[in-house]
């Protein structure tokens, strides 16, 4: 899977972002949004506005005025997003004959003009690095709206104006065409839902993340009292901790050899569709936010035979069957929570890797991160997602 290059943002464009909704400050010719990070900043958020749009470097070399520790760095440069072109890196592209290779790629037409005024050809620049297989290069490109009669005209995939179960279903779509195309995040209109059945069905196939915690939360908190209270002593707490330890190993399979069978996936539409609706939209749609948490009729069907399951290995005590999966349960319901906080939450400091864990995920690999509350079975497994490394200025 090929990396991104960073694109090229102007002074300008970091000035404009100088609020506490957008937030950008450099160091050099660094860029880094630290939006996210005003509210957790040790010092107040206020000190970070008061930089907001500006270079940051004298300030955070200023021992007397606040310390900054190697964390604090390590920290920042996670919020790298760009670079800009200060006059000694223009100066180095002029001089260059492959200023590409000196000046990231510039992101605007703004940039363009800035570069050619330092006389540096832009049409000899390529255009922005992408990740293949997603066509995004960025976490926010995954919130930014798609022209849908472009998109239409461009990939003659699917008509994001019309109802999208009946175009999948009666379709031609080959299968590496069908992957190809899923797998390229579409973002619908405003952060509205694009039809899928568009008709009486269609709000079935929506569902709100908090139905989960209301539907489920009180026959898992019954179902766990009524097993631990007949457990005698810590065997109620422990089969409980085993039954949400395993929901983790669950979560894996199911994320990795369930919603991403697609190498195995039939070369037919109708598998193709029901591809679609198990997972595919949300990878199509990734920032729907009514389509992010399991619909109450699909999670019955998927946990009937993990019901059965827990049954079967725990037959000896029909308590001990109900705590494992009860404490599985409540598992699932912490998972699909947090999926939609990681998509539509601004999140705090210790779960924040987790977001852009995910995110990544989405615009940059797919076939890799499965891992949602945790990376834990990735790292097991072998499929953790790496970051591409920022670079550091000397």
């Amino acid at each position: 899977m090929p990396s991104r290059t960073l694109p090229t943002i102007t002074h300008a464009e970091v000035q404009a972002h100088n609020t506490k909704k957008s937030c950008y400050v450099t160091i050099g010719e660094r860029v880094f949004d630290v939006t996210d990070f005003i509210d957790d900043h040790p010092g107040g958020g206020d000190l970070i506005l008061q930089y907001a749009g500006k270079d940051v470097k004298q300030i955070m070399e200023d021992e007397a005025s606040h310390f900054h520790s190697e964390a604090a760095y390590e920290i920042l440069e996670e919020s790298l997003i760009g670079f800009t072109p200060t006059d000694a890196v223009l100066k180095a592209a002029v001089n260059s004959s492959h200023p590409d290779q000196v000046v990231p790629l510039p992101a605007t037409a703004e940039g363009n003009k800035q570069l050619k005024a330092a006389g540096v050809q832009t049409d000899e620049l390529p255009s922005r690095q992408i990740y293949s297989s997603t066509g995004l290069s960025s976490a926010e490109d995954l919130s930014k709206d798609t022209d849908l009669e472009l998109d239409w005209k461009e990939h003659k995939f699917l008509d994001l104006n019309r109802p999208l179960f009946s175009q999948l279903l009666f379709s031609n779509f080959s299968k590496e065409f069908y992957l190809e195309q899923v797998h390229r995040p579409r973002h619908y209109r405003g952060g509205d839902s694009a039809p899928i059945f568009g008709n009486f069905m269609e709000p079935l196939s929506k569902t709100s993340w908090y139905i989960v915690p209301i539907l489920w939360l009180p026959p898992v908190l019954y179902g766990s009292y009524l097993g631990i209270s007949h457990l005698p002593g810590v065997q109620g707490p422990a089969y409980w901790c085993l039954g949400l330890f395993l929901w983790t190993l669950v979560e894996y399979i199911l994320h990795r050899f369930l919603f991403h069978i697609d190498k195995y996936l039939p070369d037919h539409p109708v598998f193709l569709t029901l591809h679609f609706l198990l997972h595919g939209v949300h990878h199509y749609l990734p920032m729907d936010k009514y389509r992010l948490v399991m619909p109450p009729s699909m999670f019955l069907i998927l946990a009937t035979p993990f019901y059965r399951l827990a049954h079967a290995v725990f037959w000896y005590n029909w308590y001990a069957a109900v705590t494992v999966f009860s404490g599985g349960i409540f598992g699932y319901v912490c998972y699909d929570c947090t999926h939609y906080w990681l998509h539509h939450r601004q999140l705090p400091s210790y779960v924040r890797e987790l977001k852009k864990y995910h995110l990544a995920h989405h615009y940059q690999n797919f076939e890799l991160g499965f891992g949602v509350t945790s990376k834990f079975w990735d790292y097991i497994w072998g499929t953790q997602l790496e970051y591409v490394k920022p670079i550091k200025s000397s």
